[in-house]
């Protein structure tokens, strides 16, 4: 009988260390390494076309559930950058997307104590909270703040497994769903990264026009790696950990992206169906 208290306790004791453990490794998640700003990747083929994304009609769209609430956030018209794009083969696309997050706002919804959802509102506390979080408050200073407010995805490479060359598909509006690999830069972070997108090229006779791009889906940007964490004020972490947190905040943004842009040379161009035969 002593033994198998001994031995249950023994157990017990492991348990419990693995846990802790765990739970320290869960705080001390690994950050992304340090970066300011991302080097523009340069066009893969001499033909590959110029396009400057729109910034007017640009959006980008967050969501962060919580078992209490979800947090929607939005940036209307504050992405810019270019893309090369070479119309007979579009995985040797390349461009730097760079967003300034300033105008960032966040809405709430939170559940009712029936655990249904209440109606989404705007919280002046919370948006603050997150542009301290984010070290783009007031109280940062500015040339840290300007660093912070620039977010940036490096497209290195793209991979699809449809159809590549633009001229062999038919119509005005040609839309091909790649995956884009590159890297993400959030916070001073650089993290790569991985987007599922869809881009919809229009074509003007034997001119390619405009592309519009969106995510085929929302992808994933953990917190903890992006150093996104609770401060009180700029420089001073809050006691509060997000793991403590974890029951009303996420730990990660699901988001969204659209633009699009058009042609810097009015030259590019690639050939319509007709006119490839």
């Amino acid at each position: 009988m002593t033994t198998i208290r001994t031995r249950t306790l023994l157990l017990a004791a492991l348990a419990a260390t693995g846990v802790s453990a765990a739970a320290c490794q869960e705080e001390k998640a690994p950050l992304a390494p340090a970066a300011t700003e991302l080097k523009a990747p340069a066009a893969k083929v001499p033909a590959a076309a110029t396009f400057a994304i729109d910034r007017a009609n640009s959006k980008v769209e967050l969501i962060m559930d919580a078992p209490q609430e979800k947090i929607r956030g939005r940036i209307e018209g504050a992405a810019e950058g270019t893309l090369h794009v070479d119309p007979a083969d579009v995985t040797r696309t390349t461009g730097l997307i760079t967003i300034d997050i300033s105008p960032l706002e966040l809405l709430q919804t939170g559940m009712g104590d029936d655990g249904k959802p209440g109606q989404e509102k705007k919280s002046d506390l919370q948006n603050e909270h997150a542009r301290t979080w984010l070290e783009i408050s007031k109280d940062t200073p500015a040339d840290v703040r300007e660093k912070n407010t620039r977010a940036q995805f490096a497209i290195k490479s793209i991979s699809t497994s449809g159809e590549k060359d633009l001229s062999k598909l038919s119509g005005a509006e040609r839309s091909v769903t790649v995956t884009a690999s590159g890297d993400l830069l959030l916070h001073q972070r650089q993290a790569p990264k991985t987007v599922e997108l869809v881009a919809t090229f229009t074509y003007e006779g034997d001119r390619l026009a405009r592309v519009a791009v969106k995510t085929a889906k929302p992808f994933a940007v953990g917190l903890a790696e992006h150093d996104v964490r609770p401060r009180e004020a700029f420089g001073k972490l809050a006691q509060k950990t997000l793991e403590v947190l974890s029951p009303k905040v996420a730990k990660e943004a699901m988001v969204s992206l659209e633009f699009t842009a058009t042609p810097v040379k009015n030259d590019a161009a690639a050939p319509a169906p007709d006119a490839a035969r």
